[in-house]
Protein backbone atom coordinates (compact mmCIF):
# COMPACT_ATOMS: atom_id res chain seq x y z
CA UNK A 1 0.00 0.00 0.00
CA UNK A 2 1.43 3.32 -1.09
CA UNK A 3 2.37 5.88 1.37
CA UNK A 4 1.68 9.71 1.88
CA UNK A 5 0.03 11.78 -0.73
CA UNK A 6 0.80 9.12 -3.38
CA UNK A 7 -2.17 6.82 -2.22
CA UNK A 8 -4.19 9.28 -3.98
CA UNK A 9 -2.67 9.18 -7.15
CA UNK A 10 -3.64 5.98 -8.72
CA UNK A 11 -6.98 5.59 -10.39
CA UNK A 12 -8.53 1.84 -10.98
CA UNK A 13 -11.84 -0.60 -10.76
CA UNK A 14 -14.66 -0.24 -8.75
CA UNK A 15 -14.64 -3.40 -6.21
CA UNK A 16 -15.94 -6.58 -7.62
CA UNK A 17 -16.11 -10.17 -6.47
CA UNK A 18 -18.85 -12.24 -4.03
CA UNK A 19 -20.43 -11.78 -1.19
CA UNK A 20 -17.19 -13.49 1.07
CA UNK A 21 -14.35 -12.88 -1.52
CA UNK A 22 -11.25 -10.08 -1.30
CA UNK A 23 -12.84 -7.18 -3.28
CA UNK A 24 -9.90 -5.57 -5.60
CA UNK A 25 -8.67 -2.15 -4.37
CA UNK A 26 -6.38 0.60 -6.31
CA UNK A 27 -4.42 1.96 -3.59
CA UNK A 28 -6.54 5.16 -3.90
CA UNK A 29 -9.77 3.08 -2.37
CA UNK A 30 -7.82 1.29 0.36
CA UNK A 31 -7.03 4.76 1.97
CA UNK A 32 -10.42 5.65 1.03
CA UNK A 33 -11.33 2.60 3.24
CA UNK A 34 -8.80 3.36 5.66
CA UNK A 35 -10.09 7.19 6.30
CA UNK A 36 -13.85 6.08 6.27
CA UNK A 37 -12.95 3.33 9.30
CA UNK A 38 -11.39 6.19 10.96
CA UNK A 39 -14.30 8.70 10.85
CA UNK A 40 -16.43 5.65 11.95
CA UNK A 41 -14.38 6.03 15.15
CA UNK A 42 -14.51 9.55 15.41
CA UNK A 43 -10.85 9.88 15.05
CA UNK A 44 -9.78 12.98 14.28
CA UNK A 45 -8.30 13.29 11.23
CA UNK A 46 -5.97 16.96 9.48
CA UNK A 47 -7.58 15.79 5.98
CA UNK A 48 -7.03 19.67 5.39
CA UNK A 49 -3.49 19.06 5.56
CA UNK A 50 -3.67 17.34 2.19
CA UNK A 51 -3.43 19.40 -1.10
CA UNK A 52 -6.93 20.36 -2.51
CA UNK A 53 -6.38 18.18 -5.72
CA UNK A 54 -5.40 15.23 -2.99
CA UNK A 55 -8.56 16.08 -1.05
CA UNK A 56 -10.86 15.70 -4.06
CA UNK A 57 -9.17 12.77 -5.48
CA UNK A 58 -10.08 11.52 -2.06
CA UNK A 59 -14.03 12.42 -2.23
CA UNK A 60 -13.65 10.50 -5.56
CA UNK A 61 -12.39 7.05 -4.63
CA UNK A 62 -15.04 6.92 -1.66
CA UNK A 63 -17.90 7.98 -4.17
CA UNK A 64 -16.61 4.57 -6.02
CA UNK A 65 -16.56 2.59 -2.86
CA UNK A 66 -20.60 1.38 -2.41
CA UNK A 67 -19.81 -1.23 0.00
CA UNK A 68 -16.64 -3.05 1.02
CA UNK A 69 -17.06 -6.57 2.61
CA UNK A 70 -15.72 -8.28 5.66
CA UNK A 71 -12.63 -9.80 4.11
CA UNK A 72 -11.70 -6.94 2.29
CA UNK A 73 -11.59 -4.75 4.81
CA UNK A 74 -9.74 -6.95 7.27
CA UNK A 75 -7.40 -7.09 4.43
CA UNK A 76 -7.09 -3.39 3.70
CA UNK A 77 -6.82 -3.07 7.48
CA UNK A 78 -3.78 -5.53 8.17
CA UNK A 79 -1.94 -3.96 4.96
CA UNK A 80 -2.07 -0.58 6.07
CA UNK A 81 -0.99 -1.91 9.91
CA UNK A 82 1.97 -3.78 8.68
CA UNK A 83 2.87 -1.12 6.99
CA UNK A 84 2.68 1.34 9.75
CA UNK A 85 5.06 -1.35 11.49
CA UNK A 86 7.24 -1.58 8.79
CA UNK A 87 7.71 2.37 9.25
CA UNK A 88 10.48 3.65 11.72
CA UNK A 89 10.31 7.04 10.73
CA UNK A 90 8.58 9.84 9.05
CA UNK A 91 10.69 13.06 7.49
CA UNK A 92 9.48 16.23 6.32
CA UNK A 93 8.35 16.65 2.65
CA UNK A 94 10.46 19.45 1.30
CA UNK A 95 12.93 22.14 2.96
CA UNK A 96 9.77 24.30 4.38
CA UNK A 97 8.35 21.36 6.52
CA UNK A 98 12.03 21.15 7.39
CA UNK A 99 12.52 24.23 8.24
CA UNK A 100 9.19 23.87 10.63
CA UNK A 101 10.65 21.16 12.26
CA UNK A 102 14.06 22.31 13.10
CA UNK A 103 13.60 26.17 12.92
CA UNK A 104 13.29 26.16 17.48
CA UNK A 105 17.15 24.79 16.94
CA UNK A 106 18.73 26.82 14.21
CA UNK A 107 21.18 29.79 14.46
CA UNK A 108 19.64 32.90 13.37
CA UNK A 109 21.82 32.96 10.50
CA UNK A 110 21.03 29.10 8.77
CA UNK A 111 17.14 29.95 10.15
CA UNK A 112 17.14 33.55 7.76
CA UNK A 113 18.96 31.77 4.57
CA UNK A 114 17.18 28.43 4.62
CA UNK A 115 13.80 30.81 4.86
CA UNK A 116 14.74 32.90 2.05
CA UNK A 117 15.57 29.96 0.27
CA UNK A 118 11.74 28.39 0.64
CA UNK A 119 10.12 31.39 -0.09
CA UNK A 120 11.95 31.82 -3.54
CA UNK A 121 11.12 27.71 -4.38
CA UNK A 122 7.55 28.10 -3.04
CA UNK A 123 5.04 29.99 -6.07
CA UNK A 124 3.37 32.82 -4.97
CA UNK A 125 -0.47 32.99 -4.55
CA UNK A 126 -1.50 34.05 -7.78
CA UNK A 127 -4.53 35.67 -7.09
CA UNK A 128 -3.10 37.65 -3.74
CA UNK A 129 -0.43 38.80 -6.38
CA UNK A 130 -4.07 39.92 -8.58
CA UNK A 131 -5.60 40.90 -6.11
CA UNK A 132 -2.87 43.68 -4.97
CA UNK A 133 -3.39 45.45 -8.73
CA UNK A 134 -4.48 49.29 -8.65
CA UNK A 135 -7.63 49.46 -9.84
CA UNK A 136 -6.82 51.05 -12.74
CA UNK A 137 -4.71 47.85 -13.62
CA UNK A 138 -7.27 45.28 -12.94
CA UNK A 139 -9.92 46.97 -15.39
CA UNK A 140 -7.37 47.19 -18.08
CA UNK A 141 -6.98 43.04 -17.44
CA UNK A 142 -10.90 42.78 -17.62
CA UNK A 143 -11.24 44.61 -20.33
CA UNK A 144 -8.69 42.58 -22.53
CA UNK A 145 -9.63 39.08 -20.92
CA UNK A 146 -12.84 36.98 -21.93
CA UNK A 147 -15.90 37.70 -19.81
CA UNK A 148 -15.69 34.19 -18.10
CA UNK A 149 -11.73 34.60 -17.66
CA UNK A 150 -12.54 38.24 -15.82
CA UNK A 151 -16.01 36.46 -14.11
CA UNK A 152 -13.59 34.27 -12.04
CA UNK A 153 -10.68 37.10 -11.85
CA UNK A 154 -13.81 39.18 -9.79
CA UNK A 155 -15.05 35.85 -7.86
CA UNK A 156 -11.54 35.23 -6.34
CA UNK A 157 -11.43 39.26 -5.58
CA UNK A 158 -13.33 40.82 -2.07
CA UNK A 159 -16.98 41.56 -2.58
CA UNK A 160 -16.13 45.18 -1.92
CA UNK A 161 -13.33 45.52 -3.78
CA UNK A 162 -15.07 43.33 -6.84
CA UNK A 163 -17.67 45.52 -6.86
CA UNK A 164 -15.84 48.51 -6.99
CA UNK A 165 -13.80 47.34 -9.61
CA UNK A 166 -17.32 46.20 -11.81
CA UNK A 167 -18.57 50.07 -11.06
CA UNK A 168 -15.37 51.09 -12.99
CA UNK A 169 -16.22 49.23 -16.27
CA UNK A 170 -18.27 50.01 -19.25
CA UNK A 171 -22.14 49.21 -18.52
CA UNK A 172 -22.19 46.66 -21.49
CA UNK A 173 -18.58 45.58 -20.10
CA UNK A 174 -20.15 45.30 -16.29
CA UNK A 175 -23.17 43.22 -17.53
CA UNK A 176 -21.77 40.82 -19.62
CA UNK A 177 -19.00 39.53 -16.83
CA UNK A 178 -21.77 40.18 -14.43
CA UNK A 179 -23.39 37.22 -16.34
CA UNK A 180 -20.62 35.05 -16.88
CA UNK A 181 -20.53 34.60 -13.04
CA UNK A 182 -23.19 32.57 -12.95
CA UNK A 183 -21.50 30.20 -15.44
CA UNK A 184 -18.39 29.86 -12.87
CA UNK A 185 -19.98 27.39 -10.82
CA UNK A 186 -19.32 24.30 -12.14
CA UNK A 187 -15.24 25.34 -13.05
CA UNK A 188 -12.53 23.51 -11.50
CA UNK A 189 -9.99 23.96 -9.02
CA UNK A 190 -7.32 23.24 -11.24
CA UNK A 191 -8.70 25.48 -13.96
CA UNK A 192 -8.56 28.09 -11.66
CA UNK A 193 -5.40 27.85 -10.68
CA UNK A 194 -3.92 27.77 -14.11
CA UNK A 195 -5.98 31.22 -15.01
CA UNK A 196 -4.62 32.46 -12.24
CA UNK A 197 -0.63 31.44 -13.00
CA UNK A 198 -1.95 32.62 -16.65
CA UNK A 199 -2.88 36.32 -15.68
CA UNK A 200 0.22 36.76 -13.85
CA UNK A 201 2.33 35.70 -16.16
CA UNK A 202 1.06 38.31 -18.54
CA UNK A 203 1.65 41.13 -15.60
CA UNK A 204 5.53 39.75 -16.04
CA UNK A 205 5.51 39.81 -19.67
CA UNK A 206 4.57 43.76 -19.74
CA UNK A 207 7.33 45.73 -20.78
CA UNK A 208 9.19 47.70 -18.66
CA UNK A 209 8.87 51.31 -18.00
CA UNK A 210 11.75 53.65 -18.83
CA UNK A 211 9.69 56.67 -17.12
CA UNK A 212 8.14 56.86 -14.03
CA UNK A 213 6.07 59.55 -14.81
CA UNK A 214 4.09 60.90 -18.12
CA UNK A 215 5.11 62.25 -21.17
CA UNK A 216 2.18 65.48 -19.84
CA UNK A 217 3.98 65.65 -16.55
CA UNK A 218 7.62 65.31 -18.26
CA UNK A 219 7.08 68.15 -20.58
CA UNK A 220 4.96 70.50 -18.46
CA UNK A 221 8.30 70.16 -15.72
CA UNK A 222 10.51 71.09 -18.81
CA UNK A 223 8.56 74.07 -19.59
CA UNK A 224 7.61 74.97 -15.99
CA UNK A 225 11.73 75.42 -16.47
CA UNK A 226 11.86 77.24 -19.28
CA UNK A 227 11.41 81.07 -20.11
CA UNK A 228 7.89 81.95 -20.82
CA UNK A 229 8.72 82.98 -24.61
CA UNK A 230 10.36 79.50 -25.52
CA UNK A 231 7.19 78.02 -23.21
CA UNK A 232 4.79 79.95 -25.16
CA UNK A 233 6.92 79.06 -28.88
CA UNK A 234 7.00 75.67 -27.87
CA UNK A 235 2.88 75.16 -27.00
CA UNK A 236 2.09 76.73 -29.84
CA UNK A 237 3.58 74.25 -31.71
CA UNK A 238 2.48 71.28 -29.83
CA UNK A 239 -1.10 72.85 -30.63
CA UNK A 240 -0.53 72.34 -34.55
CA UNK A 241 1.02 69.09 -33.82
CA UNK A 242 -1.64 67.31 -31.56
CA UNK A 243 -3.50 69.71 -29.64
CA UNK A 244 -5.28 67.01 -27.13
CA UNK A 245 -1.45 66.55 -25.75
CA UNK A 246 -0.77 70.18 -25.80
CA UNK A 247 -4.20 71.12 -23.64
CA UNK A 248 -2.74 68.46 -20.92
CA UNK A 249 0.70 69.78 -20.92
CA UNK A 250 -1.46 73.21 -20.28
CA UNK A 251 -2.65 71.75 -17.55
CA UNK A 252 0.72 70.64 -16.10
CA UNK A 253 1.97 73.71 -16.35
CA UNK A 254 2.76 75.74 -13.17
CA UNK A 255 4.51 79.12 -13.35
CA UNK A 256 4.60 82.18 -11.48
CA UNK A 257 0.90 83.39 -13.09
CA UNK A 258 -0.84 80.53 -11.65
CA UNK A 259 0.43 80.85 -7.74
CA UNK A 260 -3.02 83.38 -6.88
CA UNK A 261 -5.03 80.38 -8.07
CA UNK A 262 -2.86 77.10 -7.49
CA UNK A 263 -1.35 77.86 -3.70
CA UNK A 264 -3.36 77.68 -1.06
CA UNK A 265 -2.83 81.34 1.10
CA UNK A 266 -1.65 79.25 4.27
CA UNK A 267 1.05 77.76 2.37
CA UNK A 268 2.71 80.69 1.04
CA UNK A 269 5.05 81.25 4.44
CA UNK A 270 5.89 77.09 4.02
CA UNK A 271 7.00 78.12 0.47
CA UNK A 272 8.92 81.57 0.85
CA UNK A 273 10.55 80.26 4.07
CA UNK A 274 12.68 77.84 1.44
CA UNK A 275 13.59 80.57 -1.11
CA UNK A 276 16.85 82.78 -1.05
CA UNK A 277 15.82 86.47 0.31
CA UNK A 278 17.66 88.02 -2.76
CA UNK A 279 16.09 85.42 -5.08
CA UNK A 280 12.82 86.53 -3.49
CA UNK A 281 13.28 90.10 -3.27
CA UNK A 282 14.38 89.85 -7.38
CA UNK A 283 11.27 87.84 -8.33
CA UNK A 284 8.88 90.13 -6.53
CA UNK A 285 10.23 92.98 -8.44
CA UNK A 286 10.13 91.02 -11.53
CA UNK A 287 6.65 89.76 -10.81
CA UNK A 288 5.57 93.62 -10.22
CA UNK A 289 6.19 94.19 -13.43
CA UNK A 290 4.84 91.09 -14.91
CA UNK A 291 2.30 89.05 -12.54
CA UNK A 292 1.50 92.27 -9.85
CA UNK A 293 -1.59 90.03 -9.08
CA UNK A 294 0.24 87.10 -8.07
CA UNK A 295 3.19 89.45 -6.06
CA UNK A 296 0.28 90.64 -4.07
CA UNK A 297 -0.69 87.54 -3.52
CA UNK A 298 2.46 86.55 -1.76
CA UNK A 299 2.98 89.96 0.06
CA UNK A 300 -0.55 89.39 1.67
CA UNK A 301 0.14 85.82 2.98
CA UNK A 302 3.05 86.14 4.71
CA UNK A 303 3.71 88.47 8.23
CA UNK A 304 3.19 91.90 7.60
CA UNK A 305 6.86 93.05 8.74
CA UNK A 306 7.92 90.74 6.46
CA UNK A 307 5.79 91.81 3.68
CA UNK A 308 6.80 95.61 3.91
CA UNK A 309 10.34 94.91 3.75
CA UNK A 310 10.33 92.62 0.75
CA UNK A 311 7.96 95.22 -1.11
CA UNK A 312 10.03 97.98 -0.08
CA UNK A 313 13.57 96.19 -1.49
CA UNK A 314 11.56 94.81 -4.40
CA UNK A 315 10.51 98.59 -5.45
CA UNK A 316 14.14 100.42 -4.54
CA UNK A 317 15.80 97.49 -6.86
CA UNK A 318 13.49 98.45 -10.13
CA UNK A 319 12.77 95.63 -12.85
CA UNK A 320 15.32 93.24 -13.12
CA UNK A 321 16.68 92.12 -16.04
CA UNK A 322 14.43 89.52 -18.00
CA UNK A 323 16.65 86.06 -17.46
CA UNK A 324 17.13 87.41 -14.17
CA UNK A 325 14.04 88.05 -12.84
CA UNK A 326 12.53 84.40 -15.04
CA UNK A 327 15.27 82.59 -12.74
CA UNK A 328 14.21 84.34 -9.74
CA UNK A 329 10.62 83.27 -10.41
CA UNK A 330 11.88 79.85 -11.14
CA UNK A 331 13.30 79.52 -7.78
CA UNK A 332 9.66 80.08 -5.84
CA UNK A 333 8.43 77.12 -8.50
CA UNK A 334 10.89 74.94 -7.40
CA UNK A 335 10.26 75.43 -3.60
CA UNK A 336 6.13 75.37 -4.50
CA UNK A 337 7.29 72.06 -6.41
CA UNK A 338 9.25 70.41 -3.97
CA UNK A 339 6.53 70.90 -0.99
CA UNK A 340 4.16 69.18 -3.25
CA UNK A 341 6.42 66.14 -3.84
CA UNK A 342 7.07 65.92 -0.18
CA UNK A 343 3.45 65.91 0.44
CA UNK A 344 3.78 68.66 2.71
CA UNK A 345 1.52 71.15 0.24
CA UNK A 346 -1.55 70.12 -2.29
CA UNK A 347 -2.03 72.97 -5.10
CA UNK A 348 -5.78 73.56 -5.98
CA UNK A 349 -7.05 71.79 -8.41
CA UNK A 350 -7.00 73.66 -11.68
CA UNK A 351 -10.11 74.12 -13.53
CA UNK A 352 -11.42 73.53 -16.95
CA UNK A 353 -12.02 77.17 -17.67
CA UNK A 354 -8.76 78.34 -16.52
CA UNK A 355 -6.34 76.37 -19.25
Amino acid sequence: MAQGGEVLDHAGPAPSGGPGAVQRLTPGQKAAVIVRLLLSEDVPLALDRLTPVQQERLARYMATLSHVNRATLAGVVQEFTTALDNLALIFPEGLPDALTLLEPHLSAPAREGLLAETQAQTPADPWARLAELEDEDLVALITSESAEVCAILLSKLSVARAAEILAMLPEDRAELVAHAVSLTSTVSPDMVDRIGMTLTGQLGNKPKIAFNTSAVDRVGAILNAASGSIRDAILDGLDKRNAEFAEQVRRAIFTFEHIPKRLKPTDVPKVMRLVDPGKAIIACASGLAEYPIAVEFLLENMSKRMAEQLREDAETLGTPRLNEGEAAMAEIITAIRDLVESNEIMLIPQEEDEI
